[in-house]
């Protein structure tokens, strides 16, 4: 009897002896049928049980595959909602004062910002020495969660020097960005920044709130944003999802600029 997925002999799996596990078989069809276009960009795969019964397995096979898959960065799995090919790549450049929510804003994707908490209070002692504050400085510490397609992409806690840090207190940082609020309400421009971003892994405290498993890869940046006077104003620290970014560097003989590629 022929095996849906693999035939009875097929030479493409060098008999029963040497067949390779069915659910490799089904990653590779399906990573062809997104490479081929069946399966487009963005689009959501087949129910799974649809995938089970067109392949002819158990449910817990194709879902080997899909993890696979999910593990090589070609389909998203979002709990109660299905499985989509990963969206195209869209860049943030590094080259710029821009944040990462502007810049994906500015090529037409979908970022929202939620804010977690606001909070006036003492700081760390790596942010006093950052922003150069006494040691019982009260700082605005402003804690977010951005999401792109309503999925998180970046969780991110910035800290805000005083005088600046009461002056934008109960500004609403879900719509008005922490730039345009310092440079609105308290005329602050910014003229420089220092970002220093490195790998690391997602802990076990800030996994549910990017919804994935702890140990994910991740990048984590630091970044002192400085004023036209050459002040500290802002620290920010953020999280930002290593299964879902990559930092690409495009150089010419005389400059460099580096972006984020977003793959999913």
């Amino acid at each position: 009897m022929s095996d849906p997925v693999t035939g009875p002999e097929s030479p493409a799996t060098g008999g029963r002896r040497g067949t390779r596990p069915k659910y490799r078989v089904i990653r590779d069809e399906i990573a062809g049928r997104i490479a081929r276009g069946v399966y487009r960009s963005g689009q959501s795969l087949p129910a799974q049980r649809e995938l089970c019964r067109d392949f002819g397995v158990t449910l817990m096979t194709l879902r080997q595959a899909l993890q696979a898959l999910s593990d090589e960065g070609l389909i998203v799995q979002q709990p109660g909602r299905g499985t989509y090919v990963t969206p195209p790549p869209a860049s943030y450049r590094l080259s710029t004062l821009r944040s990462l929510t502007d810049e994906l804003l500015s090529q037409g994707i979908d970022v929202t910002t939620e804010v977690l908490r606001v909070e006036l209070r003492a700081a760390p002692q790596y942010v006093t020495a950052a922003l150069r504050l006494d040691s019982d400085a009260r700082v605005l510490r402003l804690h977010r969660l951005r999401l792109v397609d309503g999925t998180p992409l970046v969780h991110q806690v910035s800290w805000i020097a005083p005088p600046y840090a009461r002056a934008v207190h109960d500004v609403d940082f879900s719509t008005t960005p922490l730039y345009e609020a310092l440079a609105e309400v308290c005329g602050v421009s910014v003229a420089a920044a220092t970002e220093t971003i490195r790998p690391g892994v997602l802990s076990a405290a800030l996994a549910p709130l990017l919804r994935r498993r702890p140990g994910t890869p991740i990048f984590l940046s630091d970044r002192l944003t400085l004023a036209v006077d050459q002040e500290p104003v802002v620290l920010d620290r953020a999280a930002l999802l290593g299964d879902r970014l990559q930092i690409r560097a495009d150089r010419v003989t005389s400059a460099m600029s580096l972006s984020w590629d977003l793959t999913s």
